[in-house]
Order: C-alpha cells, then sequence, then structure tokens
C-alpha cells in the first residue's frame, strides 16, 4: 500500500470514528434533547482544545454477536482540552453505540485518563450517558467498573472530580459520580438509581417513574446526590465551566485569583438596617451574601437541598472563597440532618482544594424531634463540626444574629480554629434563647409569681440584656471584634490578605474517623 492510500485510509476511520454508532442514531439522541458525545466536549472545552486519545480503541469480545459489531471507539470518547486555558481531562460516553454501555475497552480509555489526570495534577470531567454494564461481557465489564472506582477513590482529594449525567446512569455505574466531588444532572433527560423502577415493582411492589424514582429533581431535592439541575445539556456544560473557573486543578495549586473591578474598601450601608428588629423575623441570607462578596460572583451549590443552610463559591477581592451560611428564611437556618451533611461535604471539598471558608452565621440550634434524633441528629450533627474542625484552610466567621448552644460550636467558632471571628451588634451569643433560658433558670421564681406571664417576659428581658450580644463573647476574645455590618465585606478581605500565607496541620496520621 503507498503512502498516500495509508493516509486515506487513516482517514476514512476518523470520519467512522466521528459517526459513532451512525446517522440514525444521532438523530435519535438529538430528538430525545440530547447532544451527542463529541457536541457535548465542543460545549465543555476551549474551541479547538481537544486531543483525543484511544479514537480507534475496538471491544475485544466475541460472545452473542459481538464479534460481529465492532465501532471505533467503542462507546466513550476520551482525551484532555482546557476550559478557561487550564487543563483538564475528559470522558464522554456515546448512547449511540451500544446505548454506551460500558466494556473491558471502554473502561480502560477511562482509566487511562484517570492515571493521566493524577499524574500531571489535573481535574477529570466525566460526561455521562450510559444504559450501564455491557452486559454480553459478563464480570469484564463489572471490573471495568471497580477499575474506575478504585481511581475514584485515589483521585478524591487529590484533584477534582466533576460529573454531569446526562442520560441513564443505572447500577453500578452511579457509584463513581457519587464519590466524585460534584454531579451534575439534565431535567427531563437523566436519571440515577440503583435498582429502576421495574426491580422496586417487583421487590416492593411500588409504582414509580424513572424521573419520580431518580431523576435529577428528585436527586437534587430528595437525596442529595445531584449538586445543581441543569435546564439542558448546553446549560450543564456551561455550567461545568462556571465552576472550574473556581477551583484550584489539584490539592498542591492554589485557587484561582481573578483581577475584578469591586473594590475591596467599598462598604456595605445596607448591611445597617439588614437585621430584623424582631429576634424571630425572617430575612434572606442570600441577599447579605451578594452584598458582601465581588458583585454576581456567587455559584450556589446544592441550591435545592437542605435549603436551611447555604453553601457555595464566590470571589473576594478576586480570591475564590467557599461560603457556608444559615438561610433564616427556610426553618429559621436550624441545623438538622440534611443541613450537617450537606455542609459537611462542602467545608472538607474546600479544605482538600485550599479554598478559604467563610462562615455567616445565625442559628437558632439543631432541630429537635424524633424524626431528628432516630435519623441520627447526634452523628450527622459531628460530621459538620468534624468537618470545620479539621479544616486548615483560612477560615472567617461572621456572626449576624443568633449563635445558640452547640450549634455555635459548630459552626467554625474560634474553638475549633478559625482564624477570624467576627459579630455585628444584633448578634446573640449563649447557651439558648432568651425565653427558654428564663424558663429553666428563674423556674421556681415564675411559678411562686402571682403574673407568671409577666415575671416570665422580665426575666427574659434580663436575660437578654446579660446575654444575649456579642459582648461577653468579645470579653473572652472568642470574638476578634464588634462590627458595624457595612464593614463586613472589607473586614473579610483584610482577614483574607492575612491569612494568605497561613499554614497549620493536623497530627500524623493515616486518616481519622469521621462519624459516616
Amino acid at each position: 500500500m503507498k503512502h498516500k492510500d495509508k493516509f486515506q485510509h487513516l482517514q476514512k476511520l476518523r470520519a467512522e470514528a466521528l459517526l459513532g454508532g451512525g446517522e440514525k442514531r444521532i438523530e435519535a439522541q438529538h430528538a430525545k434533547g440530547k447532544l451527542t458525545a463529541r457536541e457535548r466536549i465542543d460545549y465543555l472545552l476551549d474551541e479547538g482544545s481537544f486531543v483525543e486519545m484511544d479514537m480507534l480503541v475496538k471491544h475485544r469480545s466475541k460472545d452473542f454477536g459481538l464479534d460481529k459489531q465492532h465501532y471505533l471507539g467503542d462507546g466513550v470518547v476520551t482525551g484532555y482540552g482546557n476550559i478557561g486555558g487550564r487543563l483538564v481531562f475528559v470522558f464522554s460516553q456515546d448512547f449511540t453505540v451500544f446505548g454506551g454501555s460500558l466494556s473491558e475497552a471502554h473502561a480502560e480509555k477511562i482509566i487511562k485518563i484517570m492515571d493521566q489526570a493524577m499524574k500531571v495534577g489535573a481535574p477529570v470531567i466525566g460526561l455521562n450517558d450510559s444504559g450501564g454494564a455491557r452486559i454480553q461481557e459478563g464480570v469484564v465489564s463489572l471490573g471495568g467498573y471497580a477499575e474506575i472506582f478504585l481511581r475514584n477513590t485515589l483521585a478524591s482529594g487529590v484533584i477534582p472530580q466533576i460529573s454531569a449525567i446526562m442520560g441513564p446512569c443505572a447500577g453500578g455505574a452511579v457509584y463513581s459520580p457519587a464519590i466524585t466531588d460534584f454531579t451534575f444532572m439534565v431535567k427531563g433527560t437523566s436519571y440515577m438509581f440503583v435498582t429502576g423502577p421495574n426491580v422496586v415493582k417487583t421487590v416492593t411492589h411500588e409504582e414509580v417513574t424513572s424521573e419520580e424514582l431518580g431523576g435529577a429533581e428528585t436527586h437534587a431535592s430528595k437525596s442529595g446526590v445531584n449538586h445543581l439541575t441543569c435546564e439542558n445539556d448546553i446549560e450543564c456544560l456551561q455550567k461545568i465551566r462556571q465552576l472550574v473557573s473556581y477551583i484550584p486543578s489539584n490539592n498542591l495549586d492554589d485557587p484561582p485569583r481573578l483581577p475584578g473591578d469591586d473594590p475591596p474598601d467599598r462598604l456595605v450601608d445596607e448591611l445597617d438596617d439588614f437585621i430584623p428588629e424582631r429576634p424571630h423575623q425572617p430575612y434572606d441570607m442570600k441577599e447579605v451574601i451578594e452584598l458582601v462578596i465581588d458583585r454576581g460572583s456567587f455559584f450556589e451549590i446544592h441550591p435545592d437541598y437542605a435549603k436551611n443552610i447555604i453553601v457555595g463559591f464566590a470571589r473576594i477581592d478576586g480570591y475564590s472563597v467557599g461560603i457556608v451560611a444559615n438561610q433564616p428564611a427556610h426553618l429559621a437556618g436550624v441545623l438538622d440532618t440534611d443541613a450537617s451533611v450537606k455542609g459537611a461535604r462542602f467545608v472538607r471539598f474546600c479544605d482538600a482544594f485550599n479554598i478559604p471558608l467563610i462562615t455567616f452565621e445565625d442559628v437558632p440550634g439543631f432541630l429537635p424531634g424524633t424524626a431528628q434524633e432516630w435519623g441520627g441528629i447526634i452523628k450527622q450533627g459531628a460530621k459538620l463540626l468534624y468537618a470545620f474542625a479539621e479544616a486548615t484552610v483560612p477560615k472567617v466567621t461572621v456572626i449576624t444574629r443568633k449563635a445558640y448552644g452547640g450549634a455555635y460550636d459548630v459552626m467554625s467558632s474560634k474553638h475549633i480554629r478559625a482564624d477570624a471571628n467576627y459579630a455585628w451588634p444584633t448578634a446573640e451569643i449563649a447557651v439558648m434563647g432568651p425565653k427558654g433560658a428564663a424558663e429553666i433558670i428563674f423556674k421556681k421564681e415564675i411559678a411562686a409569681s402571682e403574673d407568671p406571664e409577666a415575671m416570665l417576659a422580665q426575666k427574659e428581658q434580663e436575660y437578654r440584656e446579660k446575654f444575649a450580644n456579642p459582648y461577653l463573647a468579645a470579653e473572652r476574645g472568642y470574638i476578634d471584634e464588634v462590627i458595624e455590618p457595612r464593614y463586613t465585606r472589607v473586614r473579610i478581605i483584610q482577614a483574607l490578605r492575612m491569612l494568605e500565607n497561613k499554614a497549620d496541620s493536623n497530627p500524623p496520621k493515616k486518616h481519622g474517623n469521621i462519624p459516616l
């Protein structure tokens, strides 16, 4: 064969690989409102930056007619490219080839880019759209999944791992996204579950659709498996690009710092009148966050799950930071099992990747009740405590109003190594709320009084004046400064600059035993 013919043969193979499962299956993918595997990569990465690997890989199976069906690439597109000029590795499953099912060769392609990403210290992004393990290959495909799970685990805390669920993801396939740091889902076209509706009906006799059982909105609001719900493939890929802009490439890098036009000395006068006069009146903590950070930079994570706590990324003075905040507008900002786990997971990600933590605190305590106690609020709440205590990144805390009981300790208090702790004059730092405290401390006096209600109100006011303020904590040094709210942005920026070279460590150990 002449050189010219050899070149033409290569071009023919490339053209075949680019078609995946063929035109008809590509049309069927588009008809479902989904992009193809290659189109997704094009939208995800900087234009022209994708370098494909293993385009010509084929499966090696011969059973059940597979010897007569070969597609170049074997149902997954793998390689590397840039997002915002920074290196990332990506795999994108191709549903037009064997339903995107995972074979030995398919798994080997994913494993190769994961190994390479670890060597060079770059994020891995997985675009999942697969019918699961390729049944015709039996245990070989299961082995492929386990090899991927192992690498997900070893890469955890070393390089960021992001999963996009852009079609079906069922059975063993769900455990790779579950180990990764963030999972995005697409409304109406993606779902995740360990066992599908048919098996559920057989075993438990429950009638449920795929969407109800494991759709994007179910996992966003009920299970917390889904960090962010997107309207379509394009929005999902754009959101991943946005997320990558806040996080470092690996655990030895600093997070990106971008120049901005929001002055570091900007005072936020609106905050001085933000806290309602009535202590039980709610307000939206997201508004506080938006006023303090660099304008328009908040990227919320888990917005539909455990709404009583807010987590997400933002920029302050161009620094990338992680925000953790109680939300008085939902369940009074109380900590419960879901909020504790949501917060803990986010705190641990930020700590693993050197992202400073900013905590906005207004918490009346942990949610009481049998459902919470039997649901393990002791253990779940301890996860958030453990995460904050373990974290060695710069930690800045602002108490806006309530900081009661054990929840005060848990929310990045000075006692668990927070670096800079501020309180507004409206802060109430105490063991419990004034009414509950008065009922316990002055129980006998109230009972013996001619007018118990008036006596309770009087004693409640006494307690409020003595303890429901930030000054006892400030006297002890538990609060570094009581500040007018308008100075919050300035103080946080000053603290972050001071902490830029912070060095802290935990005792030598293999790893701790977080209360799982």
